[in-house]
């Protein structure tokens, strides 16, 4: 396993970068063809190759993850794939590499590979646009989902926030700062109040947050501001809340005469209710005992599957931390540990004779 992921991790693949992605795309397929026979095809799109690998037969369970990366061409150099102190670190090693390469191997060593499917996405760190209806036919296909993103501090994740990303376009109108100043209509101010509307949107009590993260205005210091831009970051843990969410920002009005506000962007990956991981996680408990579950704030492709009423469960990669940052890890002796729980996991789901939870919604 360490060899396979030191071969993953050593083919960058940034998001958006469609010449790295194809050279990881054929890394990944590599990897599962040598492991597990077969042919492993690739699905292109306008985001990059996706890698789809069936184990024959009838579709019985989707191992789901994601190939691209956070990290820029060139991490890897600053930052070589390197084993040491029970450790593997380097570019995208646990978000979500590792979590492949355990999937992987532990459908080499389930009893029986056949209605078994693997889907290994190109576009889950932004936003799985051009994945999404992929992942959700073969998810209904299966009927059971499991998904190999990192643990949580070692714990499997039963629950997820919905996700979602709103973009508000201000327009004014410039003046001379110095000579007209009330000529204008200060895109800046206007900004000011919706940032503080937004902000007023959030309710912390049922899970909500509404996080304005990147804001831009102005052109030069002697110029009232014409154009002005806010980002916002959107949490849900509910349907109701993601639809009070979305007619919110619908809603939002100008503050100042004159001024005009454009709004885009949704909850795009709805919230994942701990309900769809409940069957498969009673499972995972049987087969690791003291196995622990969360419910995290953070969204991942779990979110369409879980959404659609098929039994999820997630966070079943890599044991480490770090994801997104420059000290990301996988502690090396939880992995074969993981694999042995995906071949438990796929040995359950497709002889579910006695187990009665195995599929619960």
């Amino acid at each position: 396993m360490i060899e396979d992921l030191r071969t993953l991790v050593e083919v960058e693949s940034p998001s958006r970068d469609l010449d790295a992605l194809r050279a990881s795309a054929k890394a990944v397929a590599a990897v599962i063809e040598r492991r597990l026979g077969g042919q492993a095809v690739l699905v292109e799109s306008e985001a990059g190759p996706h890698v789809h690998w069936s184990g024959g037969g009838d579709p019985t369970v989707l191992i789901l993850g994601h190939h691209d990366t956070v990290f820029p061409l060139g991490t890897l150099a600053r930052r070589p794939f390197t084993v040491a102190d029970g450790r593997a670190t380097g570019p995208g090693v646990f978000d979500m590499l590792g979590g492949l390469v355990q999937a992987i191997h532990g459908v080499a060593m389930a009893e029986d590979r056949s209605g078994v499917e693997i889907l290994v996405t190109a576009d889950e760190e932004v936003g799985s646009h051009s994945s999404r209806a992929l992942i959700e036919e073969r998810a209904l296909a299966c009927g059971a989902v499991l998904v190999g993103e990192g643990a949580a501090d070692g714990a499997l994740k039963t629950g997820r926030k919905g996700c979602g990303t709103f973009h508000v376009a201000i327009t004014g109108r410039a003046s001379h700062a110095g000579l007209e100043p009330a000529a204008g209509v200060n895109a800046l101010i206007e900004a000011a109040h919706q940032v503080l509307d937004i902000a007023a949107l959030g309710r912390p009590d049922v899970g909500t947050t509404v996080t304005p993260t990147v804001a831009a205005a102005g052109t030069l210091d002697n110029v009232v501001p014409a154009e002005a831009a806010v980002t916002v970051d959107v949490r849900v843990e509910s349907a109701g809340e993601k639809e009070r969410i979305e007619a919110a920002f619908a809603a939002l009005a100008p503050h100042l005469d004159e001024a005009e506000i454009a709004v885009t962007g949704a909850v795009g990956r709805p919230p994942m209710p701990e309900s769809a991981a409940a069957g498969l996680f009673a499972v995972a408990q049987q087969l690791l005992p003291g196995i622990e579950a969360v419910a995290v704030g953070g969204g991942s492709d779990g979110n369409f599957t879980a959404a659609l009423g098929v039994p999820t469960l997630d966070g079943l990669g890599a044991v480490g931390g770090g994801a997104h940052a420059d000290h990301e890890y996988v502690v090396i002796d939880a992995m074969a540990e993981r694999a042995q729980l995906i071949a438990g996991l796929v040995n359950a789901l497709q002889h579910p004779e006695g187990n009665e939870t195995v599929r619960a919604p």
